[in-house]
């Protein structure tokens, strides 16, 4: 068993709280060290109440579901004997409401763009396979709800 730690740090700035006038920045701060400056979405709370620059749980969550993928797809090529050279994703999430009506990310799209050498290149076929396989490794898509869609760029 493995445990992974975040602590998450708000302190409240300004006297209007109870008016909800207050800053929702944060900060993330991670066990190896790494301090990601976070705030809700100005799509959901506007400026200056939150802080487009930071980055935002959704966001969080979308690059987590697409980094673990990414991590699992390498493991699986190296496993299948072809070099990647190069992995870029633009993953998006979407929310929509629940039967309840409460917000939630319902569907997470991952496009990764792969780019190879070395004497044999993958086929279409068996990226395809190599993605199906880092799916269903990954402990992120294992641990939740959330539809993960999978359109891999054309192999080059």
């Amino acid at each position: 068993m493995s445990h992974h730690l975040a602590t998450i740090r708000w302190t409240r700035s300004g006297p209007d709280f109870l008016e909800r006038c207050y800053s929702r920045e944060h900060i993330w701060a991670f066990d190896g060290g790494a301090v990601v400056p976070a705030s809700p979405s100005p799509c959901l709370v506007p400026a200056p109440w939150s802080n487009a620059a930071s980055v935002d749980p959704e966001e969080a969550f979308v690059a987590s579901v697409s980094s673990c993928h990414m991590l699992w797809f390498l493991h699986a090529a190296v496993d299948a004997g072809f070099i990647a050279d190069s992995y870029e994703d633009e993953a998006a999430g979407v929310m929509t409401k629940n039967d309840a009506g409460i917000p939630w990310v319902s569907r997470i799209t991952i496009r990764p763009r792969v780019t190879w050498s070395g004497e044999v290149l993958p086929t279409p076929a068996q990226v395809q396979h190599l993605h199906h396989e880092a799916h269903r490794r990954c402990f992120i898509a294992a641990s939740i709800r959330s539809e993960v869609i999978i359109e891999p760029h054309p192999v080059s």
